[in-house]
């Protein structure tokens, strides 16, 4: 009897099991953390697959990036070989999409998608680990977007550009860090180190992007060590982050020469009038209500000094970080904030209270809901993002800039088309190149006398060293904090002077001087003069 009951038992088992299998591989394909990996990868791959950029808006930020891509791949090191109050990091993305691919349009689009994959371990643990499974996959989806999206944050989907990328990854790691304000659901010594490591990831890749947003998330760290529940992950973060930082010195060493290119950048455009403010709080006027509301009916059903204190956090950081920035739209510590409130509301209980304090109790229960209305608008306009810009890179769309190495580097009209002060600074990349190529002697350490230097890349040929990956007027240079010209110019072989240019005419007036001292004028037309280095100044 024994034997057949067994066999029953194992039958009975084995369509029981059969039964669940099916069910687990349905929750699976339901959890959050699928959906963060597909869209991950699949924004991933509609940027890397064409291989193409394809800009409409700030071709003159794009052109710095393509610039430091070919500067890497010469061999040079940011802040060592060229100024920059960028982190390394905006440069070596594009230079390992570039070096990957071996084509300037891949470089951005290639270099953003690793920065993807990067991105997903940290993401999952950090949000699976702290959020109920619906506010995880739409936050996760949310920010996998901000990625991956290439336009400007608050610009039109029919305006894509990489310009000022970096903002975009800096937004995302500090929102990551701001979910890690909620103690995880199952603490354990291994959830610590995970925590750490995904932690320091984050601090490290702020940092290195853009220093703006590694001081925000270090506090925000320190906020979280009150917690202390959470105070071993927090301190061993920290640990690890200035360890990584030592380590990566000893490689790079250009800590110090960084340090000071932040300081002149600051000396320029350090400070913000109260009108700048007042108007980024104006054009987020929406979203800062919505986190009002959300933070109210939080702190109300919370009590907690604590929850008062990141509430602040979301709305100074966040302020102070967009007011600094280029985008008037995006104050992303809203919308992470938001999410992290309403997941505490969901996990406290509310009272049996009725009247006033029980319809308030009711309506925190459906903040949950509510973030992910709020979440929803963004997450359609980057989708359509970035589902316009591989259309239009598959497609092959618009007209190179007219280099050789700039093929799949494309110009696309947007709304109402071109405006002509662009029209004629992409006429004069075209005129510049062909006229570079007529010199008598070979193009070697260009430098152009404006924003950015598209030739050095457009042509393959050895950047100079020792001068500065771009040059904006009231931004990183003014009349009063500027690289002297002796070091600027120490490596340079030929200047162009554009005509038409971003900021070419307050530059002029600066190093003129010194161009008129030192170099000869070997050509002159209606849109550039090109010097060369004075023989008899010394070899170069």
């Amino acid at each position: 009897m024994t034997e057949p009951t067994n066999q029953a038992a194992y039958a009975i088992g084995a369509r029981g099991s059969a039964h669940r299998r099916p069910a687990a591989w349905i929750r699976r394909l339901l959890s959050a953390e699928f959906a963060i990996i597909v869209v991950a990868l699949a924004c991933a791959a509609m940027l890397a697959l064409p291989g193409r950029t394809i800009n409409a808006a700030f071709i003159n930020d794009v052109l710095i990036f393509i610039d430091g891509a070919h500067r890497i791949a010469f061999g040079q090191v940011p802040n060592r070989d060229f100024h920059t109050a960028l982190g390394p990091l905006v440069f070596y993305i594009p230079a390992a999409g570039y070096l990957l691919s071996g084509n300037f349009g891949a470089a951005i689009p290639l270099g953003m998608a690793i920065v993807l994959v990067a991105f997903i371990p940290a993401m999952i643990r950090i949000l699976v680990s702290r959020l109920g499974p619906s506010l995880a996959a739409a936050l996760g989806i949310f920010l996998v977007l901000i990625l991956a999206a290439p336009i400007n944050l608050g610009s039109s989907i029919w305006y894509p550009s990489f310009a000022m990328f970096y903002n975009r990854i800096g937004w995302v790691a500090l929102g990551l860090l701001l979910v890690m304000y909620l103690a995880p659901q199952s603490p354990n010594r291994r959830n610590n180190i995970a925590d750490a490591f995904a932690a320091a990831f984050l601090l490290l890749v702020s940092f290195y992007t853009k220093v703006t947003y590694g001081l925000a998330g270090t506090g925000l760290v320190l906020i979280i060590l009150s917690d202390r529940q959470q105070r071993r992950w927090g301190v061993t973060a920290l640990l690890l982050t200035g360890l990584a930082m030592v380590a990566i010195e000893f490689f790079w060493r250009g800590t110090a020469q960084h340090i000071e290119d932040l300081r002149a950048a600051a000396r320029v455009s350090g400070g913000h009038d109260v009108g700048s403010i007042l108007k980024n709080l104006r054009e987020n006027m929406s979203d800062l209500t919505v986190f009002a509301a959300v933070a109210s009916l939080a702190a109300w059903q919370s009590r907690s000094l604590r929850d008062i204190v990141f509430c602040g956090f979301c709305i100074g950081a966040g302020v102070a970080l967009i007011n600094q920035n280029a985008h008037s739209w995006g104050i992303i510590t809203l919308y992470c904030g938001a999410t992290v409130l309403a997941q505490r509301t969901a996990w406290l209980q509310p009272g049996n209270e009725g009247g006033p304090a029980g319809r308030l109790a009711r309506a925190a229960g459906a903040l949950p809901l509510i973030v992910i209305l709020f979440l929803l608008p963004p997450i359609v306009q980057h989708s359509a993002a970035v589902a316009l810009h591989t259309a239009l890179a598959a497609e092959k769309a618009g007209k190179s800039l007219g280099l050789p190495r700039f093929d799949d580097v494309r110009e696309v009209d947007p709304p109402g088309g071109e405006p002509d002060f662009i029209r004629r600074y992409l006429y004069g990349i075209v005129s510049g190149g062909a006229l570079l190529q007529s010199l008598p002697v070979p193009a070697e350490r260009v430098f152009v006398l404006d924003f950015a230097n598209p030739f050095s890349a457009g042509f393959g040929i050895r950047p100079p060293a020792g001068d500065t990956a771009w040059l904006h007027w009231n931004r990183n240079i003014n009349e009063r904090s500027y690289i002297p010209p002796e070091v600027l110019f120490a490596d340079v072989k030929i200047v162009m002077v554009p005509k038409t240019g971003i900021n070419s005419l307050p530059l002029q007036e600066l190093y003129g001087p010194f161009l008129s001292a030192n170099f000869d004028v070997v050509r002159k037309t209606s849109e550039w003069t090109i010097y060369q280095w004075r023989p008899g100044k010394g070899a170069k």
